[in-house]
């Protein structure tokens, strides 16, 4: 029998003969990872930034305790924010836009598509609720003005007043808009907006490290065979395959 050795180097023979790739091993491969240096300060402030941006105030205050990382913005701040989001979430956007103001006037005063999308949510919530007298003169006196100035926003109205007309808006195109998930969009765009006045990047820098690291690992898997990491949760390398 052969020893193990031996079926490795057979292995890895076959493969480099099956591919014109180059293939490196898992030894190799961890090596070199192993030879990447990467301070723990680095790692501690791509955490926080995490914590801070998604907005869990009270992990970001734990951590900060435990690793002595300071967050680059007032954690007060996050709790405001959050209140925010959650309004949206509950369709309390007039609560919500009260919130937006205390906070800074001049995230809605210097930015009318997101105050419009918020006045937008406000006629769904109506809708939803099926106060539709209400709907109609709240759209006819709040939004359609301003969809008189811009086209896209005439065209967004049109669309959510369309809403009326359909008795059951389950199996149309245009029911998606009384989904939770529009609340959702709304209340995401709210919090970017509030996360740039504040000097703060409106997304956290993780998700797109992690999605640099897939393209890195596509980009490389074209020139060779390697192991890679295929589940980002458990962060394994996996067995090298062709």
């Amino acid at each position: 029998m052969l020893n193990g050795s031996v079926r490795c180097g057979m292995y890895l023979m076959l493969l480099d003969m099956a591919t014109s790739k180059k293939v490196i091993t898992r030894e190799e491969w961890e090596k070199k990872l192993n030879d990447v240096k990467i301070r723990k300060e680095d790692m501690n402030r791509l955490v926080m930034n995490f914590l801070v941006t998604v907005g869990y105030v009270e992990a970001a205050e734990k951590f900060r305790k435990e690793s002595g990382t300071d967050p680059d913005i007032d954690l007060a701040t996050i709790t405001d924010r959050m209140a925010v989001k959650k309004a949206v979430h509950a369709g309390n956007v007039e609560d919500a836009i009260e919130k937006v103001n205390d906070l800074n006037p001049e995230i809605l005063d210097t930015n009318p598509q997101l105050f419009f999308h918020l006045q937008q949510q406000r006629l769904i919530e109506l809708i939803r609720n099926g106060k539709v007298e209400e709907a109609l003169e709240f759209a006819q006196e709040e939004l359609a003005p301003r969809g008189e100035e811009n086209q896209s926003f005439l065209e967004e109205l049109e669309k959510i007043v369309a809403l009326l007309a359909f008795e059951d808006v389950s199996n149309c195109s245009i029911g998606e808009l009384l989904d939770v998930s529009q609340r959702l969009k709304t209340a995401s765009e709210v919090n970017a907006a509030i996360l740039t006045s504040q000097s703060h990047e409106k997304d956290p820098k993780l998700p797109s490290l992690l999605k640099m690291l897939i393209w890195a690992q596509n980009q490389l898997g074209e020139k060779a065979v390697y192991p890679r990491i295929n589940d980002l949760s458990t962060a394994t390398l996996e067995d090298l395959a062709v």
